[in-house]
């Protein structure tokens, strides 16, 4: 499907790149900076998920480890198999919204 239509393959390979880059800075860099910037210390990316959960900056720890696997997934997996890759294109559109309701959390506690 993707060979025959470098276009669509463009915008997939864009919409992969972009998920990936916004999961990665929020989990792993956002998260942790607001954390230390809280007082607390920054551990594992696990232990960082279930703080932000308890202190409301994320709704659910487990949803966001779903999101890092898939996001993994997406980048290691999609290029040999195209069933897999239309379900976690859907799964990531799915969660967006997740994304989202996180950088308007910290844009809101940053004053912005």
């Amino acid at each position: 499907m993707l060979p025959d239509n470098p276009e669509l393959g463009e915008r997939v390979e864009a919409f992969v790149a972009r998920f990936g880059r916004v999961q990665d800075a929020l989990g792993n860099k956002l998260i942790p900076t607001y954390l230390a910037a809280s007082g607390e210390t920054p551990a594992t990316f696990i232990e960082n998920l279930d703080r932000a959960e308890r202190l409301g900056l994320i709704a659910d720890a487990q949803k966001w480890m779903d999101i890092s696997q898939l996001r993994n997934q997406m980048v290691h997996e999609y290029v040999s198999n195209p069933v897999a890759l239309a379900s976690a294109l859907n799964a990531a559109h799915g969660f967006i919204p997740n994304l989202a309701e996180v950088v308007q959390w910290l844009r809101e506690r940053a004053g912005s």
